[in-house]
């Protein structure tokens, strides 16, 4: 899945993107790999990482000239989208490790890149800039025996009405670049629910931040790389035109 960088006018100068991907790989650190024995075809589904969700994240940051901000370590080892007090941090592979072990993962690897993105973030925004932040993602095609009915999902804070205005711009303008598939917003999970975009909307003011999580269909991961830019292509397409 090759990265795809189509043209994006420039928007309004005041505005600041970053691009993240929190699931972008299935790496277990060599230190850790003995407690995944046995469970490694796990590492290969949509429960060890977002497939796709890395390339389209490559494909925005070079189009938008952002910031690129990602992990390839596997969500089953520590998932870098959720709280720290959340109660599926760990997975059931990892929850039940000693307190020491997750505490050695949780500074390696989660408080790392949190940190990162947030004074990132803080940075530009002190600097009087409007930080538009997209959070690349994918979805498995069905779920506990439910068909996912879409094949591109937009999630936001319903209640920022900057998130609400891009994602309606964004949805209006992929009907037209890529009318075959169905976009749905705030699906298949609800944009404002435990997340890294959520957890940067308690710091940020919605006049300083808007983050918006782009959800793929991995079905259209594991087609051709012809399909793949032309996905990639009309995604970036539509953006540009909701920002413009």
């Amino acid at each position: 899945m090759p990265s795809v960088r189509p043209h994006v006018p420039a928007v309004v100068s005041r505005d600041f993107f970053i691009v993240t991907c929190e699931h972008g790989g299935n790496r277990i650190p060599a230190r850790y790999r003995n407690y995944f024995s046995g469970h490694g075809g796990f590492l290969e589904t949509h429960r060890g990482y977002d497939r796709g969700a890395l390339p389209m994240a490559r494909s925005l940051a070079s189009a938008l000239s952002a910031p690129l901000f990602y992990t390839t370590v596997s969500r089953l080892l520590i998932d870098l989208n959720r709280s720290p007090n959340h109660p599926k941090l760990y997975s059931e592979l990892t929850r039940p490790l000693p307190r020491q072990v997750k505490q050695e993962i949780m500074e390696r690897h989660y408080l790392p890149y949190r940190t990162e993105v947030e004074s990132r973030v803080a940075q530009a925004v002190k600097q009087g800039r409007r930080v538009i932040h997209i959070s690349s993602h994918s979805f498995t095609p069905e779920l506990n025996g439910e068909v996912r009915d879409a094949d591109i999902g937009l999630l936001y804070d319903s209640k920022r009405s900057e998130e609400s205005k891009l994602c309606r711009l964004w949805q209006a303008a992929l009907k037209k670049s890529l009318p075959d598939l169905r976009v749905r917003m705030n699906y298949p999970y609800s944009g404002s629910s435990d997340g890294l975009t959520a957890a940067l909307r308690k710091r940020f003011t919605p006049d300083t931040y808007t983050g918006v999580e782009l959800e793929l269909n991995q079905l259209h991961a594991y087609t051709d790389d012809r399909h793949w830019r032309a996905l990639c292509t009309g995604i970036i397409k539509a953006l540009s035109q909701a920002l413009a």
